[in-house]
């Protein structure tokens, strides 16, 4: 019994730390997991469908004894220890600097374009 109670416990845990860490909306693993799919690598992201898929049974009295708690330990911490290792603000700084390094090669071009039709049209 205390196998499935801890196996819910880390099920919400990773739901709240998919929320914090990622900002994905959901009641349930499984409804947080689809936003949040292409955030993850493709191991974690194995890791918590598998879990997904448990969290179904884990309410149920009967189909919960059928979960090896083992191996969805095991997930569990595995996805824990990914998101906990998430820094949210290193993510913005590299969406900053991205979304300016995209902004800097657009003006550019920009102005490289200019300066090809003013010589082409005589200005230059």
């Amino acid at each position: 019994m205390t196998d499935s109670a801890s196996l819910e416990t880390r099920i919400a845990e990773i739901t709240r730390l998919l929320h914090q860490k990622l900002g994905v909306k959901g009641g349930t693993l499984t409804a947080a997991l689809k936003p949040a799919r292409r955030h993850l690598p493709r191991h974690i992201r194995h890791q918590a469908d598998r879990l997904a898929a448990a969290e179904r049974f884990a309410d149920h009295p009967k189909l919960r004894l059928t979960l090896a708690t083992g191996d969805l330990g095991q997930a569990a911490d595995e996805v824990g220890r990914h998101l906990k290792a998430i820094d949210l603000a290193d993510r913005r700084l590299g969406w900053w600097l991205g979304m300016l390094g995209g902004l800097a090669v657009n003006i550019l071009l920009w102005f490289a374009l200019l300066i090809v039709v003013l010589r082409w049209r005589g200005f230059l």
